[in-house]
């Protein structure tokens, strides 16, 4: 993808710690109920779930770095060469082709002036900005799985560590929510709820799942 080229990229910090801290926050919280019906020692408890923490960092900081490179496939307005080869190996006729690409190039001046009307930021690729969003992300994602996880590693009373961390997870989604709705302009309480009984639905089906193993 050339560098000159223009996309919606990350909007700052604000963007990447909305995608980042969830996703850890709700990921430990499912592996940490789940790898109790284990019944695994203390020690590999918290290997597994450190590694699954350190992996789904590592993994959002990816996502985060190429979702701010971009796709030049998917970025491109106008039928490239390559693409008009494709369709006229499949016997599309040349009139049916050169409608596909003024159709291309209507849509993404819809699009542009959607964008205007929004006044969403559009911004150049550059590699430190993108380096910048991958550890924002990354970071916020380690920041979400250490509140569910943090409650194991300082009691070894893993019953007591669970109800605690529950009660954590359901008041960190709860603020998280508060934050999103006001930083997407969303209402509140729908926002609340949603998160809440995505909460709520994360522990009933690990329950379900210990009630089938045990």
């Amino acid at each position: 993808m050339p560098i000159h080229k223009k996309a919606i990229r990350s909007t700052g910090w604000k963007t990447d710690f909305l995608i980042g801290f969830p996703d850890g926050l709700f990921l430990l919280f499912f592996t940490t109920l789940l790898v109790q019906a284990l019944q695994l020692s203390v020690q590999r408890f918290y290997d597994l779930n450190l590694w699954v923490s350190l992996a789904g960092t590592v993994l959002v900081m990816v996502t985060a770095w190429k979702a701010n490179r971009g796709d030049a496939q998917h970025d491109e307005a106008t039928l490239s060469p390559k693409e008009e080869k494709k369709l006229q190996r499949l016997d599309i006729t040349e009139d049916t082709i050169r409608h596909i690409a003024q159709e291309m190039e209507a849509d993404a001046g819809r699009w542009e002036q959607a964008l205007q009307q929004e006044n969403v930021q559009m911004t150049t690729w550059h590699p430190l900005r993108a380096l910048r969003s991958a550890v924002v992300a990354g970071g916020s994602f380690l920041l979400g799985a250490l509140i569910p996880f943090w409650p194991y590693l300082a009691n070894e009373n893993f019953n007591a560590a669970a109800r605690l961390s529950s009660l954590l997870v359901f008041l960190s989604a709860t603020v998280f929510a508060l934050i999103k709705s006001r930083a997407t302009g969303q209402r509140t309480w729908p926002v609340i709820a949603r998160y809440l009984l995505l909460t709520a639905g994360i522990w009933l089906a690990v329950y379900l799942v210990r009630q089938a193993i045990s």
